[in-house]
């Protein structure tokens, strides 16, 4: 059978879920599953600023029945009661996006023990917790999950950024991540044979407006990548709109680099 490329992208029929939906790259990422076609869950722990998200993709996306839902990654209790929500009123999962992030930015110097074990339990520990409860629910779609890393899970940040500023990159983040990619390779092997895709995305520089004061600082971020720019949160529709659709039905346990370059040298 040879399928349209309009075909392999549409994710008519299929449900999504985003954990940190309603966050700044959750928002885009669940734009792009939407305007595909798919029914977008919106999770994170902001249970209002999820349900407004999802009112809003229902008005652009109408073909979609989006739903936000209060969800908190580092409780195991809510992961549960998501999953009984999502079965019961969605009848199955086809696409998980692992994708919610709140670290605390320590550097070398600030950075303790509870501080560490929150931004591991954050970044790796609840990526393991989704998959761990949703798997029934995917396995039975024979589903993908995409999993959001980050540039310094594979490559070290460069001290020299950071220096002078009051914006830090914390150990525990970089640490977490590389988990993610591991993680994400394993689940390839082990969940092949249920028929589930598993990748990765690996965002470059995304700040978010509230945290570009420093132009110095963003500058810096800026010649840091081969394309001399931040990255924009609709940069990443293209990447999960490959991974999450049938045109990336031969792709499993890769990691998709969107940073501008910012890893080839």
């Amino acid at each position: 059978m040879n399928r349209s490329l309009h075909d392999l992208f549409d994710l008519s029929g299929r449900t999504a879920l985003i954990s940190g939906g309603a966050g700044y790259l959750g928002l885009a990422m669940g734009e792009a599953l939407a305007e595909l076609g798919a029914s977008v869950v919106v999770a994170s722990r902001d249970g209002d600023a999820c349900v407004l998200a999802a009112q809003r993709l229902r008005e652009r996306f109408p073909e979609g029945e989006h739903r936000g839902v209060a969800l908190d990654v580092t409780d195991i209790d809510s992961v549960r009661a998501c999953v009984d929500r999502i079965a019961s009123e969605c009848g199955g999962l086809d696409i998980l996006v692992n994708n919610a992030w709140s670290g605390r930015k320590n550097s070398w110097q600030s950075i303790d023990e509870e501080d560490w074990y929150y931004d591991v339990d954050i970044s790796l520990n609840a990526v393991f917790r989704m998959v761990k409860n949703f798997h029934p629910l995917i396995k039975e779609h024979r589903g993908c999950i995409v999993n959001i890393a980050s540039m310094y899970g594979h490559v070290a940040p460069d001290y020299r950024l950071y220096a002078g500023t009051d914006h830090a990159n914390p150990p525990s983040y970089g640490a977490a991540k590389a988990g993610v990619l591991q993680f994400t390779r394993y689940l390839a092997s082990f969940l092949s044979p249920d028929a589930i895709r598993v990748n990765a995305i690996s965002p470059g520089a995304f700040p978010h407006a509230v945290t570009q004061d420093n132009e110095s600082f963003m500058q810096r971020l800026k010649d840091k990548a081969p394309l001399g720019r931040l990255g924009e949160p609709e940069e990443l529709k293209g990447a999960v709109a490959l991974l999450a659709s049938d045109a990336g039905s031969y792709m499993t346990g890769q990691n998709l680099c969107v940073d501008g370059g910012w890893a080839i040298w």
